[in-house]
């Protein structure tokens, strides 16, 4: 195998099931390049070092800049807040450096623009992480569609729902932060569930949305108790505003007609991580839920009336997408896999010199749409998609 150094910017959440992935996928998959876990950068030494440690990067370093610019390093690994994503991307492109960035790809569409203007001329492999795609089940759900197996599709029915901010005394972290986060769990959990119906149903022409907050002031993290710039005289000692929605519900009209919905919230007690959705079409239905995300559920109305209704499919047979590198059928494979699955295409990729999917072109369409049902909020009124794209040069 050929050794691939990765330099990784980020090390919490996401940084620890990255690097999950790279140290595992030459066990399970058959590549010919093989990633090496080079360097790790993160702002603040101590964490950073004991992630550098027990997560086995051979570096560290606190200046993503100068991890950018290595001739060691082959890729970058996006892992930061979202409001950095744009500056190393366009680094690491300039450096002739392959991409992985996590989601949402940006801030805004200028960003995503930006970003997939500079990748496409350095010529390098770049990819967002969508790792929901790479779901066994979820790929099933494409060949059943792509097969015919549900028809012409009417309806697209979509809900991300969560609950680990419902208690008051939740702390004013990063992701409640508009000009860290872009958004709230608009952009951190609509953008997947946009994702998704780009791969499954089609691309979404127009969108109306509504969101609200349901706590607007939160106490601020430990750390940052003392900083002065963020308090407000309204708000009082060591709280700070809540500047991102808590929720957003948005229904949709996609460009092959179907009508669509998604919702959104991190107020929803009991739902841990309820990505779901719901299809249906002239032939047929299908319902996914990845809090139980190796079953798919698949209604024919081409079955005999006396027969019909919901199967569950356990996609764990080796003929399912990925299956076959892991275990035998009924041996559940969890969320660490989908990343696994993610680099092991991406590597692919690199090696085949194709295209990965999805790329920064199509988080640049899931960016369109999320800014599109943001200005719909803003404004009260239908917007198409294609306006907030005309809008950036």
């Amino acid at each position: 195998m050929k050794p691939l150094n990765v330099g990784m910017i980020g090390y919490k959440f996401m940084g620890k099931a990255h690097s999950h992935a790279l140290k595992s996928v030459n066990f399970f998959f058959d590549l010919t390049y093989s990633p090496v876990p080079k360097v790790i950068c993160g702002r603040h030494l101590e964490p950073l070092k004991k992630a550098a440690e027990r997560w086995g990067w051979e570096e560290f370093s606190t200046s993503w800049e100068e991890v950018v610019k290595r001739e060691d390093i082959d890729v970058i690994d996006i892992c930061t807040s979202t409001d950095t994503h744009c500056a190393i991307a366009k680094a690491a492109a300039q450096n002739k450096k392959h991409i992985f960035c996590e989601k949402p790809l940006a801030m805004n569409v200028r960003e995503a623009k930006e970003m997939l203007q500079a990748a496409e001329e350095a010529k390098i492999k770049h990819m967002v992480g969508f790792n929901y795609r790479r779901v066994p089940a979820v790929r099933l759900a494409r060949k059943l569609i792509e097969d015919g197996k549900i028809g012409k599709i009417f309806h697209w029915r979509a809900a991300y729902l969560q609950d680990w901010i419902v208690d008051p005394d939740f702390p004013l972290i990063w992701k409640l932060r508009k000009e860290v986060a872009g958004s709230g769990p608009h952009g951190d959990l609509n953008s997947h569930l946009i994702d998704l119906a780009h791969y499954l149903v089609g691309d979404v022409k127009s969108v109306m949305c509504m969101t609200t907050n349901f706590i607007k002031y939160r106490k601020l993290p430990a750390e940052e108790r003392e900083l002065s710039t963020m308090l407000t005289a309204k708000s009082g000692e060591g709280v700070g505003e809540v500047t991102v929605e808590d929720a957003s519900f948005v229904v949709a009209e996609f460009e092959n007609g179907v009508l669509g919905a998604f919702e959104a919230t991190r107020f929803a007690p009991g739902r841990k991580n309820y990505n779901y959705f719901e299809i249906y079409g002239s032939k047929g239905s299908l319902v996914f839920n990845f809090e139980r995300m190796n079953e798919l559920q698949f209604f024919s109305r081409e079955e005999d009336l006396e027969v019909q209704g919901f199967r569950t499919i356990l996609a764990t047979e080796g003929v399912h997408p990925y299956i076959s590198a892991w275990w035998p059928p009924g041996h559940i494979i969890g969320y660490e896999h989908t990343f696994i699955h993610e680099f092991a295409d991406f590597l692919r990729c690199i090696e085949d010199d194709t295209t990965p999917e999805p790329n920064f072109y199509d988080g640049l369409k899931c960016q369109a749409v999320l800014d599109a049902a943001l200005l719909s909020a803003e404004r009260g009124e239908r917007v198409e998609v294609k306006e907030v794209l005309k809008g950036v040069s």
